[in-house]
């Protein structure tokens, strides 16, 4: 089993068989050197830093209906809320002062920003603080958008492709969106230059390991510069509220085995990793993953962005623990850094 995973890490490639056998061994032994061979293979490339990105969840308002998330358009339960450009420049002045120097900013995909709003809150960002970097999260778009984004300043943009199989990708989603066009965007950033994050949930409704598979093939063929996976957890006020939530083991699993391929990619232990075990995001990092996303709302609004139930929104995960979270980190021997923490291809290492 070892061999394996040596085979793995030489080759940066996994068969359907291989993989199956990865996340189903009940050796504990097995799972703890896939872990140590990823983080020997991210320790090789980003040293022993872990990135922080301030996310700032600026709208959840959307247009969308996705099953498995709580700020889908039917959801009535929801308190909706947007915070100005004045809001989000705040939040990015306590967060700079905090140490932050990539601000992320997330949001359903909400037709009150316009083009011209987000431009401007991004040149905005990036006028005052200018060492830093803007990552934006904010869903499907026309190319020319992300274009226009990418002139104003944003770096990086994130876009989760949620499974790369489109029969699964059909029950998470109404007919009106579909797979080949959230492909489509992932193309269209790299094309234009963003640092490209795709990523999906682990354990979600109907998800098969021919799926992940699948999934880890897509992110192979589009070489994303980041790639955000996390379990699934439902929320009450979804179609999917009472099926089971994703694995803390699987979870961990497949992010070693994304570090093992990718050895280059930036990898978050996510606030859902946290949310399903106290310890989540340590574990993802000695799984391999070496970024930490703590929250940069404003407190007020941080409950009313419910993705899924009992997200992490007070404590470590928020800007204020942010000295208890970097002792977390300091004890399983790694350290928070005030950086903006960019990919490190083959070439900039």
């Amino acid at each position: 089993m070892k061999k394996l995973i040596a085979s793995i890490q030489q080759n940066k490639s996994i068969t359907k068989e291989e993989l199956n056998v990865l996340l189903n061994t009940k050796a504990t032994d097995i799972e703890q050197y896939l872990f140590s061979c990823a983080r020997e293979t991210a320790d090789n490339i980003y040293g022993k830093d872990i990135y922080i990105r301030g996310l700032i969840e600026f709208t959840n308002f959307c247009k969308n209906n996705c099953y498995y998330c709580g700020l889908r358009r039917d959801n009535k339960s929801v308190e909706r809320y947007r915070l100005n450009k004045e809001n989000i420049l705040d939040c990015c002045k306590k967060g700079y002062d905090l140490g932050f120097r990539t601000f992320v900013l997330q949001g359903g995909e909400d037709a009150y920003f316009t083009d011209e709003k987000i431009c401007s809150i991004v040149s905005n960002i990036k006028e005052n603080f200018p060492d830093c970097a803007v990552t934006l999260s904010i869903g499907e778009k026309e190319k020319h958008s992300y274009l226009e984004y990418f002139k104003a300043g944003a770096d990086r943009y994130l876009l989760r492709h949620e499974t790369a199989n489109n029969e699964h990708y059909s029950r998470l989603h109404p007919a009106e969106l579909s797979l080949n066009n959230r492909k489509r965007c992932l193309y269209d950033l790299k094309e234009i230059g963003y640092q490209t994050g795709c990523g999906f949930m682990v354990g979600s409704p109907y998800q098969t390991i021919d799926n992940l598979y699948e999934d880890l093939i897509f992110i192979k063929e589009l070489s994303p510069h980041m790639v955000g996976i996390g379990p699934f957890i439902p929320q009450s006020a979804t179609p999917f509220k009472n099926k089971s939530a994703g694995s803390l083991q699987t979870t961990l699993r497949l992010l070693a085995i994304i570090r093992l391929m990718n050895p280059h990619v930036l990898l978050p232990a996510t606030t859902a990793l946290g949310t399903i075990h106290p310890k989540g995001r340590e574990l993802g990092i000695l799984a391999g993953a070496n970024v930490i996303m703590p929250n940069l709302s404003p407190v007020n609004v941080r409950e009313k962005y419910t993705l899924y139930d009992n997200k992490l929104c007070t404590g470590k995960e928020s800007a204020e623990g942010l000295n208890s979270l970097k002792k977390c980190i300091n004890e399983i021997g790694y350290n928070i850094v005030c950086a903006r923490g960019d990919f490190r291809g083959e070439n900039n290492v």
